[in-house]
Formats: structure tokens, C-alpha cells, sequence
């Protein structure tokens, strides 16, 4: 699938893809987790990556069975290096704004995995027995 870099768009498609990871037998606790790691990517991707240009797309690739979700996000941004990313629970970034969500995506999701460039993520959230 293929969205401009439009939060409501993000959001349509969010709200699609929980969706059928709820009719696929998922808990409440594990679609929180999606939806977090969800959200968090596609505004990353259309802030940070495409700087919200609507002439810019983000594919969203997912995998989604009985056993796990899998999210590809791709923007067409320069990309980043998620090491180089404050450290959001050092004293001196408590108060900025940077890295809690990426943060949050790796405490929430079983993997989570760039590509060399840093445009793109592999979200992967396995579901619990």
C-alpha cells in the first residue's frame, strides 16, 4: 500500500490494518502495542522522513497471520541513524522531545530493524500463546 505524507491518511490506514490484526485473534494488549508502534512509525515517516511533502509517499508493506504482524515502512527521506538518537532517558534529554518513540517501539514490538539508510523499518510483533 501507498499513502501521501497525510496524517489523516496515516491514520485511515492504521485504523484498516488494526483491524483485520483484531479479526486474526490478537489481545487487546498486543493490538496497544501495534497500534503505538504503528502510529509512531507513519508520523515518523511523514515528519521526520518526508518533512510532511504530500508529493512524497510511504509504502506500508505487512504480513499479517495467526502467528505475528509484520509492518515495512518505507519513506522517501534522507533517512537516519537510529544510534545517533538521543538517549531519552539520560537527565539531559528528559525534557526534548526526540527518541521516546522509537524508544517505545522497541519496547513494544518483538524486532524492530532499519535498513543501512534509515528510511525504512521492519516493525515485527509476534503474538503471545
Amino acid at each position: 500500500m501507498v499513502i501521501t505524507s497525510d496524517l489523516n491518511e496515516a491514520r485511515r490506514l492504521e485504523e484498516q490494518l488494526l483491524e483485520e490484526v483484531a479479526r486474526r485473534g490478537y489481545g487487546k494488549a498486543e493490538i496497544f502495542a501495534i497500534r503505538l508502534a504503528l502510529e509512531e512509525v507513519l508520523v515518523n515517516a511523514i515528519k521526520h522522513g518526508n518533512k510532511y511533502d504530500q508529493n512524497k509517499s510511504i509504502q506500508v508493506d505487512h504480513e499479517i497471520d495467526e502467528n505475528r504482524v509484520v509492518f515495512t515502512i518505507t519513506d522517501e527521506g534522507e533517512g537516519f541513524h537510529p544510534a545517533d538518537v538521543p538517549d531519552p532517558t539520560a537527565d539531559e534529554n528528559l525534557e526534548k522531545p526526540c527518541g521516546r518513540g522509537l524508544m517505545l517501539m522497541q519496547a513494544f514490538m518483538d524486532e524492530v530493524v532499519y535498513n543501512n539508510r534509515g528510511n525504512q523499518v521492519r516493525l515485527i510483533k509476534r503474538k503471545s500463546s
